[in-house]
């Protein structure tokens, strides 16, 4: 039996409003029914991990298992840090001790930067600071425009100081081993099914997973992929529509 790994933002729930998308219920549904293994994942770092799981519920979705960054920073992290990000994110990193004069980690969460934060960051990391990206999204949706994600801001930083950095969440292999585990499965017998294809479906696939893409995130069509994953569907809906064909 294979296992599935569902992306929640752009994938079961919209960019914009936070509320499901097409079929995106009736899949956490379906799957649960039928004893199906499958987490979600996701790179949340707005939302304290325990509210943002019940708020999922509140919507409808039906799951047992769950995993965002923020539930494994503390085995990554070294204190005192630098964290930057939008305002939800600072807050949430107030349970550790920060120091912005000399941090032994700079942490990233998404957040549209300013010139004069680049800066910051990049004479913290030249000073010795580590680079800590909660995830490696592609691409950042707000105010329906699309933005670098934290990925490419990740690797900015990266060709600007020399200096390599380390994810904590999605695609990260720490994270994905640890989800695997949760469900039980081999990545081989795994299938992710999620909107990014750059940050979530190509490093999967490398590692042996079955990459699902749906078209109501972060890319809007076809035209817009240069490498293709093994299925690309309009939606959740559509996806489950084939999966109840193939498992009956």
């Amino acid at each position: 039996m294979r296992g599935y790994f569902l992306d929640v933002q752009g994938t079961l729930i919209d960019d914009k409003d936070f509320l499901p998308l097409p079929g995106a219920i009736e899949l956490t549904k379906f799957l649960k029914e039928k004893n199906i293994p499958f987490i979600l994942l996701t790179n949340n770092t707005k939302r304290d991990s325990k509210e943002f799981m019940n708020y999922l519920k509140s919507l409808g979705f039906e799951f047992d298992n769950y995993l965002d960054p923020l539930m494994i920073l503390d085995e990554i992290i070294k204190e005192p840090v630098a964290p930057y990000g939008n305002d939800k994110f600072l807050k949430i990193m107030q349970r550790y001790k920060i120091d912005y004069k000399n941090p032994r980690n700079v942490v990233l969460g998404i957040k549209l930067y300013s010139n004069e934060e680049f800066a910051d960051i990049i004479e913290t990391i030249l000073k010795g600071a580590e680079l800590i990206g909660m995830h490696k999204t592609s691409l950042y949706h707000k105010n329906n425009r699309r933005y670098p994600g934290l990925g490419a801001v990740l690797e900015m930083l990266k060709y600007a100081t020399g200096r390599d950095y380390e994810v904590v969440g999605k695609p990260s292999k720490r994270f994905f081993k640890r989800a695997s585990e949760v469900i039980g499965c081999s990545f081989d017998k795994i299938t992710i099914v999620s909107d990014d294809l750059y940050g979530d479906l190509i490093p999967a696939m490398e590692l042996g997973m079955e990459g699902v893409l749906v078209l109501s995130g972060k890319i809007k069509s076809e035209n817009e992929i240069t490498k293709k994953p093994h299925k690309i569907y309009k939606n959740a809906l559509y996806f489950l529509e084939d999966l109840k064909k193939e498992i009956g």
